[in-house]
This record gives C-alpha cells, sequence and structure tokens, in this order.
C-alpha cells in the first residue's frame, strides 16, 4: 500500500515510544509489587507478542504492491499479525484473572 515516505518512520517511532512506556512501568510494577509476579510476567508477554502482531501488521502494510504475489504475501502477514495479536489477548486475559486472584487473596 502506496504511503507518504515518513509515514513509515514516524509509525514506527510513535509505537516504539508507547510500547517503550508501558514495559517500563510494567517493570516498575512488578518490581514494586512482587506479590504476583505471574501477573506482571503475563502482562509483559502480551506486550511483547503485541509488538511482534504490529512489527507483522507494518511489513504487511509496507509490502511492495507490485510484487507478482503481493497479494498472497499480504494476507500472510496480516494473517500471522492477527495469530499473534490474537495470542496477545489471550496472555492478556491470563495475566487479568492473576491479577484477580491476587486481589481475592489480599481482602481474605
Amino acid at each position: 500500500m502506496p504511503l507518504e515516505q515518513e509515514v513509515m518512520g514516524l509509525l514506527i517511532g510513535g509505537f516504539s515510544i508507547v510500547m517503550g512506556i508501558a514495559i517500563l512501568v510494567t517493570v516498575f510494577l512488578w518490581v514494586k509489587n512482587k506479590n504476583n509476579s505471574s501477573g506482571y510476567i503475563w502482562t509483559l508477554l502480551h506486550l511483547l507478542l503485541v509488538s511482534v502482531a504490529v512489527y507483522f501488521g507494518l511489513k504487511g502494510i509496507a509490502f511492495d504492491y507490485n510484487h507478482p504475489m503481493a497479494s498472497e504475501e499480504i494476507s500472510l502477514q496480516i494473517g500471522i499479525s492477527g495469530v499473534v495479536w490474537a495470542l496477545s489477548m489471550i496472555c492478556l486475559v491470563i495475566a487479568l484473572f492473576n491479577f484477580s486472584k491476587e486481589g481475592k487473596s489480599n481482602a481474605s
């Protein structure tokens, strides 16, 4: 898909900054609250998998559409991105369950 020259750099830069901040905050909270390590591990795994999904998504967007099999290649990249994103969401749900269990054990 044709994009302006600066768009891909802006997408990568903006995503990297936001994801870097999210990872740093998660690690900071993990160090501060060592009670529920498994919840933070699943959260970090979620963030890393989202990053991989975005990588494949951007590869699909930036693929040379003049390539003879561009449609198939783009579909594959977007498909991989979707599968990895779905895995990341499963990790997020597991992390939420772990954090929920911790809250219940603290209330008792």
